[in-house]
This record gives structure tokens, sequence and C-alpha cells, in this order.
């Protein structure tokens, strides 16, 4: 008898089953002169990803196919692999990176860096067709930036008659998360494509339900203000004629955690379950489930709209839990040029910056293990004073000549600045690199990360993170 991994829509595990127990898991066998055993079976699969063929199935060779298929959907994970803060232990990590948005050294669009240099403002729109492309035939999550993301999921039909596959069905579903600068309402919009039959289905009057859930909050008990055209249950018909759809969700200040920071997270679970038509029976769960979107408010003072325009309730602005990247130039002509091939040098030369240290290794240069912004300025001071120490250590007391300043990696607005250990005994020592380079360039790129830190909304602890790449 052969074999076969399966996911059942909607169970988040992996089941190993024969190929025979899937055909007759409900079937009631008929008799020669009784009625026909018909039954549906569901199964979520990577959304673009190619699906066996109804004669693949018919054939045998299908159940392969899904097989595949189904190692690519990680049973059982919840979240994108890049989630921070609470929402991160709420449900299975995926263990494959999303795609992200390629990083830029200038203005977004490829632009060299200009005097005065800044972050580029991140993006908080997203369309169909670049969530689409982003996600690939692979991907379950995209990362275009904090305020603009998306998952997709594909599910999939099979229709039975008497233990035969007679007949397939098919559609997609993604979800796109975008967020207003300065806005405490986030709009996830639902877009439902690529509807397909074949063969001999009960399809076309298949209920199919959508419903946006919030399963968890930080702190619990958080109430949020929903509004859009959820659509709630249509058939596979008229979900084909519909398409797209969208919800909105806000959470008022003055719920969340920390008197000046006001912190709320959650979780948000796109969900799509189905009832079989009149005369079919749904073998597994009934439905599934995207990955869950980890929306994020906040009303930080040190960061845009604390005050709300003098209207309490809409005081800071939303978010996604996810880790972002800061791009830094070492491409000539880059104004924080030297800064950029100093932290270059620290992640791929470790051995060779100072202070020496036995298997040195900086952070923030996978999600595994990234950076956390700190706004104490006693740890910011300790952190420079200790990066300076190792610059005249190493250098002199006149290693500012000509104009150059101690630059240190990782940043001394981080926890992980080169005064770590003194506030954290498990920290390693020397885990850092200082070196002399020109003031210019030091105060580039120092004007680069205050600009990331307000446009990314980052916030000081470990509920986020961010990562640092060079490009060159």
């Amino acid at each position: 008898m052969s074999r076969a991994w399966l996911k059942r829509a909607g169970t988040g595990a992996l089941t190993m089953v024969t190929a025979l127990a899937v055909v007759s898991a409900t079937a009631v066998v008929a008799s020669a002169d009784g009625p026909d055993d018909l039954r549906v079976e569901s199964y979520v699969l990577p959304v673009g990803a190619p699906k066996p063929s109804l004669s693949d199935m018919q054939g045998g060779q299908g159940m392969e196919r899904l097989r595949q298929l189904a190692a690519q959907a990680e049973p059982g994970v919840g979240l994108a692999a890049e989630t921070v803060g609470p929402a991160a232990s709420s449900a299975p990590l995926s263990l494959r990176a999303s795609a992200f948005m390629p990083p830029s050294d200038g203005d977004g669009a490829g632009a060299p860096v200009r005097p005065g240099a800044t972050a580029p403002e991140p993006s908080r729109a997203m369309t169909f067709e670049e969530c689409k492309k982003g996600l690939g035939s692979n991907k379950a999550f995209f990362v275009k930036s904090r305020f603009a993301v998306c998952d997709g999921a594909s599910f999939l039909q099979t229709w039975v008659r008497n233990n035969r596959p007679v007949g397939e069905s098919m559609f997609n579903v993604r979800v796109v998360g975008t967020i207003a600068k300065n806005s405490r309402t986030i709009d996830f919009h639902y877009y439902f494509t690529d509807f397909t039959t074949t063969g001999s289905t009960g399809a076309s009057t298949m209920p199919i339900t959508t419903k946006g859930n919030i399963p968890q909050s930080w702190p619990a008990g958080a109430r949020y203000t929903r509004g859009g055209n959820l659509l709630g249950t249509k058939t596979f018909t008229q979900l084909k004629a519909l398409r797209t759809f969208h919800q909105t969700v806000n959470a008022a200040a003055g719920q969340g955690s920390g008197s000046t920071l006001d912190s709320l997270f959650a979780v948000y679970e796109p969900a799509i379950s189905y009832t079989p038509p009149a005369g079919w029976t749904l073998s597994g769960a009934r439905g599934g489930k995207l990955f869950m979107l980890a929306p994020r408010w906040e009303a930080a003072s040190y960061l845009a709209n604390a005050t709300g325009g003098g209207n309490p309730a809409k005081k800071g602005a939303a978010t996604f839990s996810y880790l972002t990247t800061l791009t830094l130039s070492a491409k000539q002509g880059a104004e924080e040029r030297a800064e950029a091939q100093h932290i270059r040098q620290a992640f791929l030369v470790p051995q060779d910056t100072k202070p020496y240290m036995s298997a040195k290794k900086v952070p923030g240069q996978k999600a595994a293990d990234p950076l956390h912004r700190t706004v104490s300025a006693r740890r910011i001071d300790d952190n420079r004073k200790a990066a300076v120490k190792q610059c005249k250590r190493y250098w002199g007391p006149n290693y500012t000549s000509g104009g150059k300043e101690c630059d240190e990696y990782p940043f001394a607005s981080t926890y992980e600045g080169a005064a770590q250990h003194y506030y954290d005994a498990d920290a390693r020592e020397f885990n850092f690199s200082a070196k002399p380079i020109p003031g210019d360039d030091n105060q580039a790129g120092g004007n680069i990360l205050k600009s990331f830190y307000a446009k990314n909304r980052i916030i000081d602890g470990t509920d986020d993170g961010f990562t640092v790449k060079i490009v060159t």
C-alpha cells in the first residue's frame, strides 16, 4: 500500500496516512443499488505552487506532488520567521526566511545617497501584483516594509465519488496589510483569485466563510474597532465574481503597557472555512488558516504623533512586529562609506577588529541575532565611553587627529553596544568593534540611524529589533 505525507487544511499538523486511508476516511461504501458516496477532500498548499492535475490524482501520481507541496507549507507553523515581540511566542515560527524588499542605499529607488543622508521612507502601500510577485511560488510571507506586508495560501479541493477522484477545484487567497503614516488603523485587503474547476464538482454552490480573527492580545482584553466590507459567507461562484474586499482594525490608545510607551501587541489571523454543498461530505477540517500577521500599537514619547494632535485616543501609531533592516552603503561617494566599511569588516573578519576577542561575532547580521534600540541616555553614554576607551588603547590619545571620531559597532544606541557586559553579566566582554573613522562619515551614519529609528518606529527594548545590511 502506498504512503504519502499530506497536510489537511486547517489541522496544523503533518499526518502520515496511507493513500487508502485518505480516500476512505469518511466513506460509506455504496451498495450496487445504493446512493453514490460523495466526498470532498481539502488541502492548504503554498500560494502560486503548481497543483497536481485531476489526471495525476486519478493515476496516483498526484499523491507525491501533494507530499512535496505539504512540506513546503510547513504544517503547524503560524508566524513569519522575523516576528518579534510577544506574538513571536504565540505560535511556531517559520524556519524559512520571508521574502523581503531588496535593500536600497539611497532614496528607496536605488539613487545614491545625498548630502544630509537619511534612511529611505518605508513603503506604506502594496498592490496585489507586488504581493503576488513577493510571495512567488514558495513563500508564505512577504515584507515590503513594517507598514506593508502580505501572506497567502492556496485552497485545493478534490471531489471524490465512490473512492475515485472525479473533479478538482481551487482558489488562492492573499492578504495585504498596510498602515498609513502616523495612523492607528490597519487595512487588511483580501484578494480571492485563480478560481478553477476541473471535472465533476459541486464547487459552484460551496459556501466559503472568511474571518479576520484576533485570537490573542498583549495585554489581554484589548478592544478593537473594525470597519470595511468583510463579506462573511459567500459561495465559490460569488467570491469568484467579487474577488476582493478589506477589513480595517483600529486600537485606541490607552490600552497598552507602559506609561510612556503604551504598547499593545496582537496577532491577526485570516481564516478560511467552507461547508460542503448538499449531498457531499467534507473529509478533514473545514478550511484552513493563513500565517497570522502581527500588528503592534504604541504611543512612544520619542516617536512621531506622541500627542495625537490633541486627541488622546489617536496618539502614536500602528506597525507590524517584524524585524526590519538598516541599509548602509560602502559604495564610492556614500557619505557614510567609512562607517559602512567598518561594519562590513566586523561582519566578515571580526578577528581583525579591535578590541581583540577570541571567536568574536557581532550581532545584527541575522534575524536570529538582531540589535535592540535603547533610549537610555546613561546607557548610550556608557556605550560610547567603552568604545572610546578602546580607540585610545589601540590608536593612542590623539586618535582624533585629522577630524576623526571613534566609531563603534554595535551602535551606542543599542543594548548590544560596547558597555553591554557592564549591564549583562552573561554578555561576552569585548564583543564589539571600535575604530577611528572620518568624523563626517561617522556623523552621516549617525543621522541615517536616527532617521531609520524614527521612520520605522523602532521602540526601546527586546520587543523590537533590527538587522544591518551593507551594500557594496
